[in-house]
């Protein structure tokens, strides 16, 4: 049995196949069966034989565009032997949105499934570059020979890159966040250990592998651990309950959106919830009714704070305080630095606002090509504003750009629209600053309101506020709509908010 920590993810997949090489690593609900269910030795094998296959030298580029595949999993594998990277493309965006990412990184294959076939056939065309259908991979189970010089073998090491992930781009134009093998390596690291993933684990991963969320927080962790993960091609509450059921999985990672449509599922109030010890959460800011409605079952939610440039696995509130820390974002992970700074980015006092800074073995240093993206000091700038309470645990309130300024005072929309969401009448609400001449800027909400609201619902929910929140950081203006605007990862997209504010007025 190995004992000492694998430096590649190749060398982590080897020691995985040879402690336990029949246990299950993988078990996919796709059609294709040659991929339904993957023991840890035959993912090896099939790593392998794609890395000696696949057209790629070191530090070229690999594109994906797809549901989730075990194929994705292996390639990501395959890739890091051969030193070069995977890009996995967000299924959710739209062609010119895929085409800049495509522009930015300059892949030479793009790999996709039959879902996405049309399209990932005229993105190659238009960007000179080969597609590769998932079926044309090599799933054989044979394993591979190694070529007399040792081509393919070991060419990538810790501090090559491996993974390329864009940001949403909520603000401008999506950046690659540039992953190392150690930086994976360290992440899955710091997740399994805090979440204490085991072998006798089973991961049920239903969020998609095209963002660190999915990939980074739970599924890559516990392959690290020899558990297996339950891989759905795509959401579905309905799978999951039957996961539930039929699999009983141990641990499962949601956003507040997949969360909700699990609650407020037909068979929330009867499934069987007793298999999972805990329930994790890639999301900051988690809506209050959610978490009750889970720990009336008694199953903890737990939470990870993170961005898609520090692994992302940065805060995290494990199981034993979930419950009585509702709100907050935990403790610093494992090896992870968090400092708040000011405006002027010194260290804010104890108990102030200021911006979440991360350092840690898991954060990227780089946006691709090279663009630096740690300070000088090697901290990560989230952009997200926190408080660190006297137990020593954050609190986030919101962005740094978001935040409001009126009559002098700095308003953290957050902190309302947490109270606001508590308010049987109000579906999902965003807060913004709007100019005002007298006060600089003005506090509105923007709502979407539940069926069962009143037509004098302004008056009903703004009352909610009452002794809860200081008076001037009540909403001044109130606006009603049908849905928030939203980026392709669920993400509320207050720019255009506060555009259409303007034209409105």
């Amino acid at each position: 049995m190995p004992t000492t920590a694998a430096d590649t993810l190749d060398a982590l997949l080897a020691q995985r196949a040879q402690i336990h090489p029949r246990h299950p690593a993988l078990r996919w609900d796709g059609g294709d069966p040659q991929w339904q269910s993957l023991d840890y030795a035959t993912l090896a094998q099939r790593a392998r034989a794609l890395a000696q296959a696949l057209p790629v030298e070191r530090g070229l580029r690999v594109a994906w565009l797809g549901f989730n595949h075990p194929a994705q999993i292996a390639l990501l594998f395959a890739l890091a032997r051969r030193g070069a990277l995977l890009v996995p493309l967000n299924h959710r965006l739209a062609p010119a949105e895929w085409a800049a990412v495509l522009n930015d990184s300059a892949p030479v294959l793009l790999v996709h499934d039959e879902a996405f076939a049309e399209p990932a056939r005229a993105l190659a065309a238009a960007h000179g570059l080969a597609a590769m259908p998932v079926e044309a991979l090599d799933g054989g189970d044979e394993p591979p020979t190694e070529p007399p010089d040792g081509h393919a073998a070991h060419e990538g090491g810790p501090d090559d890159p491996v993974l390329l992930v864009y940001t949403s781009g909520t603000t401008g134009q999506p950046k690659g966040a540039v992953h190392t093998q150690a930086n994976l390596l360290a992440n899955m690291a710091i997740a399994a250990q805090v979440q204490e993933i085991t072998e006798r684990d089973t991961v049920l991963t239903a969020l998609p592998l095209f963002h660190v969320g999915g990939l980074c927080i739970q599924t890559l962790p516990a392959l690290s651990r020899g558990a297996t993960v339950l891989l759905h091609r795509r959401f579905d509450p309905g799978a999951v309950f039957d996961a539930l059921a039929a699999s009983h999985p141990t641990l499962t990672l949601q956003v507040p959106a997949t969360l909700q449509a699990l609650v407020q599922h037909p068979r929330w109030a009867r499934a069987d919830l007793s298999c999972l010890r805990a329930l994790w959460a890639g999301s900051s800011l988690l809506p209050a009714d959610l978490l009750r409605a889970c720990h009336a079952r008694g199953l903890p939610v737990c939470n990870v704070y993170g961005s898609t440039e520090t692994g992302p696995f940065s805060i995290a509130l494990g199981p034993a305080e979930a419950m009585d820390h509702v709100g907050s974002c935990g403790w610093p992970a494992p090896g992870v630095e968090i400092r708040l700074v000011g405006t002027d980015g010194e260290p804010v006092a104890s108990g102030r606002v200021g911006e979440i800074c991360v350092r840690g073995p898991n954060v990227v240093g780089l946006y691709w090509p090279d663009i630096a993206a740690l300070d000088a000091e090697g901290f990560f700038h989230s952009g997200d504003l926190a408080r660190q309470d006297p137990d020593g645990s954050y609190v986030v309130v919101g962005r740094a750009k978001d935040m409001i300024i009126s009559g002098g005072e700095n308003i953290y929309p957050a902190e309302i629209e947490q109270l606001l969401a508590e308010h049987p009448w109000v579906a999902e609400c965003a807060v913004v600053g709007r100019p005002d001449e007298r006060w600089g800027e003005a506090c509105v909400a923007v709502v979407v309101l539940r069926e069962t609201a009143p037509e004098d619902w302004q008056s009903g929910v703004s009352a909610a506020l009452e002794g809860r929140l200081a008076r001037y950081k009540w909403p001044r203006h109130w606006h009603r709509v049908d849905a928030l605007p939203r980026t392709a990862l669920g993400k509320v997209v207050k720019p255009a908010i506060r555009a259409w504010l303007v034209s409105q007025r």
